[in-house]
């Protein structure tokens, strides 16, 4: 029922909304807020870990991303000098490194990507897709752990 005032002849309501609860509980909220906020722990983020393979493989076909974004191929046992590839070279001379020195093992010859520290991510991913959109089933990303 709404507060009413006797002044003058009649009774009349009053009009305005009592704001010192409002206020009131607002300041204790406050309080809390500023209490327990040191107490949160900002949010950690459990990155997975790599786990080491029980033997590398025999053939593998890296491609390597260096630090401007240019892709280079060459394969992975050979320690030849990687040849620079445009982007949409990229998926045929992949398979016909894949397809050389005969027969491939199950699943086909393992493609490994390396990428320089300072490309972007996205191009990384951009060669995945391209690789992955082809057909090549057996893609990787080559880690250099930490010491």
């Amino acid at each position: 029922m709404p507060a009413v005032s006797s002044r003058g002849r009649g009774r009349r309501t009053i009009n305005e909304i009592n704001m010192v609860p409002f206020i009131d509980v607002m300041l204790v909220l406050l309080i809390i807020f500023m209490v327990t906020a040191p107490l949160i722990t900002p949010s950690q983020i459990a990155l997975p870990s790599v786990g080491q393979a029980g033997r590398q493989p025999d053939r593998f076909v890296a491609v390597v991303i260096d630090k401007d974004e240019q892709v280079s191929l060459r394969e992975g046992s050979s320690s030849a000098e990687p040849q620079p590839v445009a982007m949409g070279q990229l998926v045929a001379r992949v398979q016909q490194l894949q397809a050389s020195r005969g027969s491939q093992p199950e699943g086909g010859v393992p493609v490994v990507i390396s990428a320089d520290k300072n490309v972007k991510y996205e191009a990384v991913v951009r060669v995945m897709d391209t690789l992955q959109r082809a057909g090549i089933a057996r893609v990787g990303l080559s880690v250099q752990t930490s010491r």
